[in-house]
């Protein structure tokens, strides 16, 4: 059983990461603004100052009980890697000390074979490459000093995630103060795309969970009747947090605090067994790495609270799944919110244009920006009553949408104010009204003073959605400053770009229910695009504008591109396959022997009525034998079906992207059925036979 501890927060903060504040304490002053400035500008890091910030960090996590290192790297697996080295070097008298070089701080050598390359190289070449990240700091981690790095073959492909995300990140910092030149800012020398991204989970009890093969092998239930009581009051949400789930919260909070993860939210979400935690936001590069923090502590710290912690899209069918609510915005140097609207935003001219950017970007990549959020666990999700649809749309509220049909009218001359709200309770004040409501349907929403794009799987990186975003605003961006650099009067031009946008784009932009027929039928015939599936969604990342889009920006060649397509589709066969090899065994080697064992035992309840000559009524035990027996056969059958249908699969020639269609569509559409007539079964089924823990147990059983 977990114990509070008592403790300082102020304290505890950070005390296990080599931050700004570690750094000025223990660098030498010339050595720490050499840093800073690599940091900062990206001034190249000299092997000198490596070999003295590797020093300092060596001693330092020593202290904080370090025996080894490991370059922490984000491969395309969408998890994070790491390979531990200790400090340890021998001595020519036989003994040991601790050392740690400059070269193996900027530097690792891991075995890139076994990583997805997606045809980028052969199987047999085995060199990669990782390079140390040093605008994400490191951090010590259960004795063991973790260094953030991008990851790279030996001949330059990018392997992971990393790389592309602080690509765009420079991509969109050029092209943003480029925009603020011309409107006569002059200090600002970076431009930093911040995200906070809002997490959510499931919680259930260890115990049940090992007895559920779908959920060990897949993350999700293959299997599961709906139960008697769901979501449908929504006592769920935002209710009162069980002890059990308390304490697990109160340990995980310490466990991100002292790893330097702003944990400021917490609360129950909509479906029994779910909740969320949500940081503090800050640059895109340290979010990404602080998600995989994230993800990586609720697992462990569940597990000792003696939970498992599920962080698949869907775990539970007729429930809300979970996902990942990435709030993206820009902001200068010195801290100035670009995407701040201000009190009079229709006066803002910079902000404006900046908005635009965003609309204009989402409305011409929004194939790219579904793309970021595919994976075979949101196909599941996306579309259903708790998620956006798959078609992208804006959603700005009512002012914003006032303020560009002004624009698009001939210029902007008022805005819309949000008053004050009145409660009707003398002892409780008039409080500020918000200038706009929230639509929580809306897959990409302005929110204040940010964007908040609510498609992002929950288990997935945010490092993909995060690089897609930077790279279409920073085209974007680019586009208006060539224009506007070559303009005779600036002010003429911002006006004519700003209505030349509005009027081409604003079908992108939606304030209504998401969740609607009407919409879809709408969005239809605004020509919106609705990719509805990962399969679908892959190939528009090698559409010839979108490789030109990131070739011209040096965020990924072509050939990279290629090889991301692969590793999409081949990522999408294998979990699929793994689900339909699970659910047959599940069927023959748990459910079906339950089943036969219910119907025995029925059977020989009515053998027995029979031989006692009573005069007694067997009808409703017939009728109970015929369905289930009757039901049985139909899963066995769907059952085999399945395995002819995988059989024939292992046997096509068809290339990656054939094959993935061939599991959505046949495959996918099988399994479909064995579940169907599965969880029909479990309805009739006593009980105390049924092989694992029903939907009921794992719900509400914490």
């Amino acid at each position: 059983m977990y114990k509070e501890q008592t403790y300082s927060l102020t304290n505890v903060f950070g005390s296990n990461v080599f931050d700004d504040a570690a750094m000025r304490e223990r660098l030498p002053k010339l050595t720490y603004k050499a840093l800073k400035q690599t940091i900062d500008e990206g001034i190249p890091l000299s092997p000198q100052v490596a070999e003295i910030v590797a020093n300092a960090m060596k001693d330092w996590a020593i202290e904080k009980g370090a025996t080894h290192y490991s370059h922490w790297f984000q491969p395309m697996t969408g998890i994070t890697a790491e390979k531990h080295d200790s400090f340890i070097s021998r001595t020519s008298d036989g003994k040991v000390i601790m050392e740690f070089s400059g070269k193996e701080l900027i530097k690792g050598e891991p075995d890139a074979s076994s990583f997805p390359s997606g045809g980028l190289r052969a199987t047999f070449e085995a060199r990669g490459y990782t390079a140390w990240d040093c605008t994400s700091p490191a951090f010590v981690k259960d004795s063991t000093l973790y260094i953030p790095t991008a990851f790279c073959s030996y001949n330059g492909e990018v392997l992971d995630k990393k790389t592309p995300l602080l690509r765009s990140m420079e991509a969109i910092s050029k092209q943003a103060l480029r925009i603020l030149r011309i409107f006569g800012n002059t200090k600002a020398k970076r431009v930093i795309t911040t995200v906070g991204a809002e997490q959510e989970y499931f919680l259930i009890d260890k115990e049940l969970y090992q007895k559920r093969k779908d959920i060990i092998f897949t993350g999700r239930t293959l299997f599961g009747a709906k139960p008697s009581k769901g979501q449908e009051l929504g006592d769920h949400y935002f209710g009162a947090i069980k002890e059990r789930v308390s304490f697990f919260m109160k340990e995980l909070d310490q466990e991100l605090w002292k790893l330097g993860v702003l944990s400021k939210t917490k609360h129950n979400e909509v479906a029994p067994a779910q909740h969320e935690i949500a940081p503090i936001y800050t640059t895109a590069n340290i979010a990404t790495d602080q998600n995989h923090i994230i993800m990586d502590t609720l697992k462990k710290v569940a597990l000792r609270h003696n939970l498992v912690c599920l962080l698949h899209e869907k775990p539970f069918a007729g429930l809300n799944g979970s996902g990942k609510h990435n709030n993206w915005s820009l902001s200068t140097d010195d801290g100035q919110n670009l995407l701040d609207p201000g009190k009079t935003p229709h006066e803002n001219a910079q902000f404006l244009v900046f908005l635009c950017a965003v609309i204009k970007g989402v409305d011409e990549y929004a194939n790219l920006l579904r793309l970021s959020a595919a994976s075979p666990g949101n196909d599941h999700r996306l579309g259903a009553s708790e998620a956006p649809p798959a078609i992208i749309s804006i959603f700005l509220g009512d002012q914003l949408t006032d303020i560009l049909q002004q624009m698009e009218n001939g210029g902007a001359t008022s805005c819309k104010k949000g008053g004050k709200l009145k409660i009707g309770v003398s002892t409780i004040p008039n409080l500020p009204k918000d200038t706009t409501d929230r639509n929580r349907t809306s897959p990409f929403a302005f929110t204040g003073n940010k964007f908040e794009f609510r498609m992002v799987p929950s288990s997935a990186s945010i490092a993909g959605p995060n690089f897609i975003l930077n790279t279409i605003v920073a085209e974007m961006l680019c586009q208006i400053a060539d224009r506007l650099e070559n303009a005779q009067d600036i002010n003429s031009e911002v006006q004519l770009i700003l209505k030349e946008i509005v009027t081409k784009h604003k079908r992108i932009i939606f304030n209504g229910n998401n969740y609607s027929e009407e919409w879809i039928k709408e969005a239809e015939k605004r020509g919106l695009p609705n990719i509805k599936s990962t399969v679908e969604a892959v190939k528009t990342l090698v559409d010839e504008k979108n490789v030109e889009l990131f070739e011209k920006h040096n965020i990924l060649t072509r050939h990279e591109l290629e090889s991301r397509c692969e590793i999409i589709l081949d990522h999408y066969i294998k979990t699929i396959n793994i689900e339909a090899l699970t659910t047959m065994d599940i069927a023959n080697r748990q459910i079906i022997p339950a089943v036969i064992n219910y119907t025995t035992s029925v059977a020989n309840s009515i053998n027995s009525i029979i031989k006692t000559g009573l005069d007694v009524d067997t009808m409703a035990q017939k009728e109970i034998l015929k369905e289930v027996s009757s039901l049985l056969g139909l899963l066995k059958k769907n059952v085999s079906i399945l395995e002819k249908t995988l059989e024939e699969a292992s046997k096509l020639s068809a290339d990656t992207y054939n094959l993935a269609l061939f599991y959505k569509d046949n495959i996918f559409v099988k399994m479909s059925k064995v579940r169907e007539v599965a969880d029909k079964l479990e309805t009739l089924v006593d009980e105390k036979i049924w092989p694992f823990p029903t939907y009921g147990e794992l719900l509400f059983n914490i």
